[in-house]
């Protein structure tokens, strides 16, 4: 048995009391782990089970061709971002986006610590984090766009041009674009409330051209709803 701090990207439910957790650690990177019992009704700790949620996992070995199982799970850290109906919107839509981007990532100390600032961020009330975090991922893959003196951003290139070559990526948001990946703290740059939809969609279009199988979170239309 051994101990893996992580956070929870998903929760599925398998049988009738048991499930199956997608989670990213800082060990091991994106791991599936089997957790017996969690729905029976006198097991009170599923309510631990948020989306990135940071948990210390005690893990016992997969046998075979099975996978690694959970015998125990604690909090390591308690916030209240689940009773702030943004917050908990932000926090549904990107476990969403990352149970998918990072299926396939060993460990990444960078993105561990990145979704803890973020997570940092909605805690102090940053209901446009979401939009920052989606470009630091990007950096840390490898694949953000490469800055230059061009004024538009070609999505499929990654490279900035002088001629507009999507309808999405004006002047105004290929600006944004540059602010963002050249900034020491991003986090601090302000997003005006009537750019956030159309950058959030520009995140979209250019994780489908650079993320493979990328697909359009399922959540995506009730974080527009939100900050409409």
């Amino acid at each position: 048995m051994n101990s893996q701090k992580g956070f929870l990207l998903s929760l599925i439910k398998y049988g009738e009391n048991d499930a199956v957790l997608h989670c990213f650690t800082e060990e091991d990177g994106f791991q599936s782990y089997f957790l017996k019992g969690v729905y029976s009704k006198r097991n009170k700790k599923k309510a631990l089970l948020l989306p990135l949620n940071q948990l210390n996992f005690s893990i016992n070995s997969a046998k075979g061709n099975s996978i690694a199982s959970v015998s125990g799970f604690e909090l390591v850290r308690n916030n209240d971002i689940y009773t702030d109906i943004r917050a908990n919107t932000v926090v549904f839509f990107i476990s969403d986006l990352l149970n998918q981007i990072l299926r396939h990532e060993n460990k990444n100390t960078r993105i561990f610590v990145s979704i803890n600032e973020f997570i940092d961020e909605l805690i102090q009330n940053n209901y446009q984090s979401h939009l920052i975090f989606l470009v630091k991922i990007l950096n840390i893959q490898g694949v953000a766009p490469l800055i230059n003196e061009g004024k538009y951003l070609d999505p499929e290139t990654g490279i900035f041009s002088q001629n507009l070559t999507h309808q999405l990526f004006t002047e105004e948001i290929s600006g944004l674009w540059k602010s963002i990946i050249s900034a020491e703290y991003p986090y601090q740059i302000k997003i005006h409330p009537q750019i956030r939809k159309n950058f959030l969609d520009s995140l979209l279009v250019y994780y489908h051209y650079h993320i493979t199988d990328f697909r359009i979170p399922n959540s995506l239309e009730v974080i527009q709803q939100i900050f409409e």
